[in-house]
């Protein structure tokens, strides 16, 4: 079945909506595809934070795309998140978009340090505009340095020298 660009579109507006307005996980997850396996992978070196560098695979249980996007409800608040920069590949059934918000990370040492971020979507679809792969590109330092409690600091410090 081929999909028209306005289906794959609304399908990626439709994901990235519901992140933006922290839609609870059981309506993001019905966004992906359930006659394909479905995967997640936000790129960084996996010892950066827990839901990078590596490939999150299926739908429930350990190491799952609900695994990695509950991973980033623990670890991550955001707000005002937005997205622009479409590019729709009809033939491929694939979608990428830029987005940006601020960040705060939730846990630990790390609790209260925020950053603001522009980061990268490339989603892979199927024949019924349902998710299959979902892949992010995104500031792995920052989130780093959130997570050790020292990124509101080396900002401050980094402000005071210029």
């Amino acid at each position: 079945m081929s999909l028209s660009r306005s289906d794959l579109l609304a399908a990626a507006q439709a994901l990235c909506d519901g992140f933006a307005s922290k839609r609870p996980l059981p309506e993001l997850l019905a966004l992906f595809s359930t006659t394909h396996t479905i995967s997640a992978h936000e790129y960084g070196e996996p010892f950066l934070a827990p839901f990078l560098g590596r490939t999150f695979v299926g739908r429930h249980g350990p190491g799952s795309v609900e695994a990695y996007v509950g991973l980033l409800q623990t670890h991550l608040d955001y707000e005002d998140m937005a997205f622009d920069s479409w590019i729709v590949d009809t033939e491929a059934r694939k979608v990428s978009c830029r987005g940006r918000a601020k960040f705060t990370w939730t846990e630990g040492v790390g609790r209260g340090n925020w950053w603001h971020e522009q980061f990268a979507y490339h989603l892979d679809f199927d024949e019924d505009a349902k998710v299959v792969n979902y892949k992010v590109w995104s500031d792995s330092g920052a989130a780093y340095l959130a997570s050790k409690g020292q990124l509101n600091a080396a900002r401050e410090a980094f402000e005071k020298g210029n």
